[in-house]
């Protein structure tokens, strides 16, 4: 560029579009030092351009591999964007409607209501408001199980509803992997290929993967931690590829820019045809499903500007307000991995922050000081408010613990000989789970998926605490058996023991019936 276009792009460009926030690769740092985070990617678009797209720190905790632009980490529902795009696409070549049935491409499909199953569109895979609850139906995929991505599908009829149909939004994972089952009805090809050729190619995200077992593998790809016992450590990562479509993919800052840019400029595609039209993006952008704003906390006051007026669900994104300003967001979480991506289209701002640890206070720190930047708003201390209210948070924590361990009645001693709760109990949408009696001790097992054993410790009365023996689930839950008439066990029902438990460890949804009783059931 010749001296005098710089200059005139120079006076009708602010410097602050330009650039990430002053000082901003010391603030990054302290951010991963206050909530521990070994290693994290930033990616800042502005006006079609990539401001920023870099790592900070390590790959893996005492590692030496650095993480660059291009290190892979889980996205995770970051995916569901892609998801809505791919069917987007599919759209725009008249193969799909928006609002079409479901089952007019995927015959067989059903909801637990035949009402729900007729009326149910493609709009509503995406949108967060079938009338199931949250997290429903994530025990069939979460840990990993031996269901496949087809069976998880055909249980999905056996999930009763919580609500009634578009009444009332609840998030859910198992209906974008219905999403992906459309996707390839119609094209012909798996989800992971159509994303793969049609968007990840076209975009040129070529550092990035669509599947949630590349985070296994070797080569520029962030290590997975979290905080178990009090201590940050290296954790398992998630690697089944049952639900890719609803967060499989893995990629790094430099391919995320590109993503946003897309996003933000209607399709556009650097040096070739868009991507999609002006008119998918309006489709993409527009909320569908309102959902209830809560109010922030009193102790929270000095977040006040994060308090929404606006708050809904559109495809495959959130919607809100941010100072004014029409914000897209959605967020990503996996064992390991935690992402965020926000944008602003009225400003071409977009922001994407992948940490390879469990801290959505290191996320919101970097990507709300990026906004109020670019937004000209002043200075907040995030992490100092952050890492304040997560303390909060864990003393209220260990104050409910302290109260639950206070009112049980450990005087109180089971109903029958522990021998006879043991046998098969079925859930009809998860199956199979087992109570095991080994050597006088009752123990649990999700038949359908490997890492849910756990060792039952009586808590009270007819009721015990499932302490699962891989302790990375971090997951306990009260397990409570009912009696019938004449003394026999007639149900078994689980509640997470504790509100740190993720939602998608759906145990209060189980009804699970014995089916068999069996005193040996389980031995070892």
């Amino acid at each position: 560029m010749r001296l005098a276009g710089l200059l005139a792009f120079l006076l009708t460009t602010p410097l602050s579009a330009q650039q990430p926030p002053p000082a901003f690769d010391g603030y990054v740092k302290r951010v991963m030092e206050t909530f521990t985070v070994p290693g994290l990617s930033v990616a800042i678009v502005k006006d079609g351009k990539v401001v920023l797209a870099k790592g900070y720190g390590v790959r893996r905790m005492a590692g030496p591999a650095p993480v660059d632009a291009r290190t892979r980490f889980g996205i995770a529902s970051n995916t569901k964007l892609f998801t809505a795009t791919a069917l987007a696409l599919l759209v725009e070549e008249g193969k799909v409607e928006w609002d079409k049935p479901v089952i007019d491409y995927l015959p067989a499909f059903a909801m637990s209501d035949p009402y729900v199953t007729r009326e149910l569109t493609v709009r509503d895979l995406l949108v967060h408001r079938s009338g199931l609850g949250l997290g429903a139906g994530d025990l069939l995929w979460w840990p990993p199980s031996t269901y496949d991505r087809k069976e998880i599908a055909r249980r999905i009829r056996y999930i009763p509803l919580a609500t009634s149909f578009r009444n009332a939004y609840a998030y859910d994972n198992v209906l974008y992997l219905v999403a992906g089952e459309v996707i390839e009805a119609v094209s012909g090809r798996p989800w992971e290929e159509f994303v793969r050729s049609r968007i990840l190619a076209k975009v040129g995200m070529t550092g990035s993967d669509v599947r949630h077992s590349a985070a296994g593998e070797n080569g520029n790809v962030a290590g997975t931690h979290a905080e178990v016992n009090d201590t940050v450590r290296p954790v398992a990562p998630f690697l089944s590829d049952n639900t890719n479509p609803a967060g499989g993919i893995m990629a790094g800052a430099a391919d995320m820019a590109k993503w946003m840019i897309v996003q933000l400029d209607s399709g556009r595609v650097a040096g070739g045809t868009p991507l999609f039209s002006p008119a998918t993006t309006r489709e993409l952008w527009r909320e569908v499903t309102p959902i209830p704003i809560g109010e922030l906390p009193p102790e929270q006051s000095e977040l006040a500007h994060l308090q929404p007026r606006l708050l809904g669900y559109a495809l495959g994104l959130g919607v809100s307000d941010y100072r004014g300003k029409y914000l897209l967001q959605h967020t990503g979480g996996l064992p390991g991995y935690l992402s965020k991506v926000v944008m602003i289209p009225e400003l071409r701002l977009g922001v994407a922050v992948l940490t390879n640890q469990e801290s959505g206070a290191a996320f919101n720190s970097i990507a709300y000081r990026v906004l109020d930047h670019y937004i000209g708003a002043k200075a907040v201390d995030y992490p100092g408010i952050f890492r304040r209210i997560a303390a909060q948070s864990r003393a209220k924590l260990e104050a409910a613990e302290r109260e639950a361990a206070g009112s049980r009645d450990s005087t109180s001693g089971p109903s029958l000989p522990l021998a006879n709760y043991a046998g098969t109990y079925r859930d009809p949408w998860y199956g199979d789970v087992a109570i095991m009696n080994q050597g006088g001790k009752l123990a649990i097992r999700f038949t359908r998926t490997p890492s849910l054993v756990a060792d039952l410790a009586h808590w009270q009365h007819d009721t015990f605490l499932a302490r699962w023996r891989d302790r990375e689930l971090r997951a306990d839950a009260y397990a409570t058996f009912s009696l019938k008439p004449d003394g026999g066990v007639a149900e078994l029902r689980m509640v997470p023991a504790s509100e740190s438990v993720d939602f998608s460890f759906d145990f209060q949804d189980l009804v699970l019936r014995r089916v068999h009783r069996d005193s040996t059931a389980g031995r070892q």
